[in-house]
């Protein structure tokens, strides 16, 4: 088996400071005879045991080796060879460093061999030394000497800056380009190489004072000429002086008056030519050596951006020519765009010059402008209008609500700029609807409530809401109920269903933010009904967008809403489509169920009880989720609660005793119940359960009396009772200090978090008119067992219920189905 801990790559760092794979292999060290010293072994793993020699070097005492992220060691060899081996695990590079640190006399344990000069002391020491970089003459024969010199100058930060200097003191620049007319006319192939080294090195020097000497009018051309003659490219330069001379040319749509501008325009088109298509692509190490260059193109866009928005004259005679009826199409053409590129350019500006740039373009009426623009039939027009359309919106949407809100106070809906966006992005011809989709985004940023401003004397969300349903929303789902008519679908291709799913996801974005005003669309023109035929469409992410967009209704638990839902029975369609789905596990399977999931989990009734008794028959065999008998749980739940609501009041009071933990608590809530009105009397009473049967059937028989007495004599024995409490709680108050004497106490269970109530002793059974029974007044009196509220099925006792405990639910509905009827009223807790 292949040691993989020796396995290593072999690199090596060429000229261009790029690392080359060298090939993979397997290394060793030991003595080499020839070398005279320990060495490192790398042999190619594809040639076997006796395979070629990838790399032999021996481990110099001197050299200075470097361990790089546990499986990398890097060292020199030369001036300019660097070698680096890379091992597959960190175990074989272990091994080997071990190797090096040993032959070297160093411990393992550190990262570096040998101690580095630091560069900065050594740069500090060679200025002492030599004040500045001395160039050879530019001659034609020194061009090597100079090539080698600016290579060897660049990895070093402090010799950049020295031959940066001597190359703009010493005018070298235009010395260079003589030489190379020279070398040009004299067909001089290697005199030309060197040149493009040299002139590509002042380019990575990094200078904004080179770049304006080179960028200069008279030398521009002759150093893209310089950059034509790469190495690599052999006999066979690239032309690009030809195309920037004969193919490119200069629109100049509205004469430009001012020469600085003109000149500044041409520069900065070069210059960005340069950048993009003449320069090599930057490597690693040398693309932050370009910053400057970067640097001088922004400027420059600046500056450009600058000197037209202050040219009054040359944007007047733009808008005016932008929206003229005899403007010809070419013209119209570039005049947009020109103003999608002017607009481009101000996206260097910083906030507060972009905010002065996009007030100018509004004083000069860019809105009107391209609302004209919009309403043409050329489609290149429109589109270059509406890229200038989405700076303004991304930028300042407030500023197009207010244009767009006056502008309808004169003008009919059709030809209104909202609407005219809302159009085109309707009748894209784009079979994937790109610019469908950007029409949308800016759309969607329109009706945003979160950028939307509010001020002291008026609410932007509310006036431009008013105005976006009263005049836009009719054009926005025209297409959604057209296609809907009857209940079915009348297309359902791949292009309608793309813009039908793109109206859906801004109704879905409206129904999220906005409030009532999408309230009252969907329920007044019967959107949702329409929305959901769209389930039947064959196309599923279409489908999907319809349920999205009712599970968004849903999930707004708004009544209003519901009763809408119940009323037009709008879960239909979705159950049909949960059942044509069959028994496919699908996203429209797992969407529909978390729809019916979601009504279960938050229990909302009314939509609980409307899809149990009029979808159940369709979705009880559905066994693979509970979700359905869920529901069903939820709905039998509601019943009944409805069927026995003193049992459900009963339930809440018991809840909120839930957490009585001492008798002086409980005495406090006694005697506010015996303070309470009648009506609280009737809701709110706690009920205690007895202990045998005897005290149950003697609850229950009173139970039954006390039904058949009148409620005013009820409410005297009440009064009687209070009365009979207060005396005997005066005649006997030393007995209240402890309050041991009354016969019932709280206990708890350490496993449990249930309360219970214990019983008296089974010998202090009760009667039927007896101080303990509930037709007694005096069933207050101290010793006296109180009693509880049954049924014949079971007893209901003072225990911890859970709100949607479904245990608890179902031995509660099971004792609501005995036949013997409630009692009409709750026993009291004694005092």
């Amino acid at each position: 088996m292949t040691d993989t801990r020796r396995r290593v790559k072999v690199y090596t760092l060429n000229e261009d400071r790029q690392w080359d794979d060298r090939g993979t292999g397997h290394v060793s060290s030991g003595y080499v005879e020839r070398l005279k010293g320990m060495s490192l072994l790398v042999r190619a793993e594809s040639d076997g045991e006796s395979g070629s020699l990838l790399l032999e070097s021996k481990i110099n005492p001197n050299t200075a080796y470097q361990k790089q992220q546990d499986t990398l060691i890097v060292w020199s060899e030369a001036e300019n060879y660097d070698l680096a081996l890379s091992f597959q695990e960190k175990a074989g590079c272990d091994e080997i460093w071990e190797k090096i640190c040993q032959v070297q006399g160093k411990d393992p344990s550190v990262d570096i061999t040998q101690e580095l000069v630091d560069e900065s002391e050594e740069e500090r020491f060679d200025d002492m030394s030599s004040p500045g970089l001395e160039l050879p003459p530019c001659e034609l024969g020194r061009l090597e000497e100079l090539a080698e010199l600016v290579a060897s100058s660049l990895p070093s930060p402090l010799r950049r800056e020295k031959l940066a200097l001597a190359v703009e003191n010493e005018g070298y620049i235009r010395k260079l380009l003589e030489l190379f007319r020279q070398c040009e006319d004299l067909e001089n192939a290697d005199g030309l190489h060197h040149l493009y080294e040299i002139v590509k090195g002042i380019f990575l020097l990094n200078r904004t004072a080179l770049f304006e000497v080179m960028f200069s009018e008279e030398c521009i051309m002759d150093v893209i000429g310089c950059l034509e003659h790469d190495p690599v490219l052999g006999a066979a330069p690239r032309r690009h002086r030809d195309f920037l001379t004969k193919t490119a040319r200069f629109k100049e749509v509205i004469p430009i008056g001012d020469p600085e501008l003109r000149a500044k325009i041409h520069q900065t088109y070069r210059v960005q030519y340069i950048q993009d298509m003449v320069l090599p692509t930057p490597s690693v190490f040398e693309e932050n050596m370009l910053s400057t260059l970067h640097s001088f193109i922004f400027f420059n866009k600046v500056e450009i951006v600058g000197m037209l928005q202050d040219d009054e004259k040359f944007l007047t005679d733009l808008f005016a020519q932008l929206t003229d009826e005899a403007t010809d199409d070419d013209k119209r053409y570039e005049l947009v765009n020109f103003l999608k590129e002017f607009c481009a350019f101000s996206q260097t500006l910083q906030p507060q010059n972009r905010e002065a740039f996009f007030k100018t373009l509004s004083n000069m009426g860019i809105l009107p402008a391209l609302e004209v623009v919009l309403g043409m039939d050329d489609v290149q027009v429109r589109g270059a209008a509406t890229d200038i359309f989405s700076y303004l919106v991304e930028y300042n949407p407030s500023m197009v609500r207010e244009f767009v809100m006056q502008e309808s106070q004169q003008n009919d809906d059709d030809i209104l700029l909202i609407n005219l966006i809302i159009e085109h992005m309707i009748c894209d011809t784009d079979p994937e609807l790109g610019g469908a989709v950007q029409l949308m985004g800016l759309l969607r940023t329109l009706v945003d409530p979160e950028n939307m401003l509010a001020t002291a004397n008026k609410t932007e969300k509310t006036e431009f809401l008013s105005f976006f349903y009263k005049h836009c929303m009719h054009i926005l789902s025209a297409p959604l109920l057209a296609n809907t008519t009857d209940d079915k679908l009348s297309k359902d291709d791949f292009q309608t269903s793309q813009l039908l799913a793109l109206i859906l996801e801004l109704l879905t974005f409206c129904v999220e933010h906005h409030t009532y005003h999408i309230k009252n669309y969907i329920i007044n023109k019967d959107v949702l009904r329409r929305v959901l035929v769209l389930t039947a469409s064959q196309h599923a992410f279409l489908a999907l967008c319809a349920l999205r967009f009712m599970r968004r209704i849903i999930g707004l638990k708004d009544e209003f809403y519901n009763r809408y839902i119940i009323r037009n029975f709008l879960f239909e369609p979705v159950v049909k489509a949960f059942l044509n789905n069959g028994a496919r596990y699908n996203l429209m399977n797992s969407a529909i169920i978390e729809m019916f999931e979601y009504v279960r989990v938050e229990d909302v009734k009314s939509l609980t009880a409307h899809i149990v008794e009029n979808y159940w028959k369709a979705l009880e065999d559905v066994n693979y989720v509970q979700t359905f008998k869920g529901l069903k749980l939820r709905y039998e739940q509601q019943r009944e609660r409805q069927d026995n609501p003193k049992l459900d009041s009963m339930r809440s009071i018991l809840r909120n005793h839930r957490f009585r933990r001492d008798a002086r608590t409980l005495d406090d809530d006694e005697e506010m119940w015996f303070n309470a009105d009648e009506d609280e009397l009737e809701d709110g009473e706690a009920v205690v359960p007895p202990s045998d049967n005897k005290t149950t059937k003697s609850s229950a028989g009173a139970g039954e009396n006390e039904d058949l007495m009148d409620p005013i004599s009820k409410f005297m024995e009440r009064k009687k009772l209070k009365d009979s409490d207060e005396k005997e709680v005066l005649g006997k108050s030393s007995s209240l200090s402890g309050r041991q004497s009354p016969s019932f106490k709280l206990s708890f269970s350490g496993s449990t978090t249930k309360t219970s109530l214990s019983s008296p002793p089974p010998s202090a059974s009760l009667h039927p008119g007896s101080p303990g029974s509930p037709g007694s007044p005096g069933s207050g009196a101290k010793g006296s067992p109180p009693t509880a509220v049954t049924t014949k099925g079971g007893l209901v006792g003072l225990v911890d219920y859970p709100d949607d405990d479904e245990e608890d639910e179902e031995d509660v509905s099971g004792e609501s189905k005995e036949e013997t009827p409630p009692l009409s009223k709750k026993s009291k807790l004694s005092s």
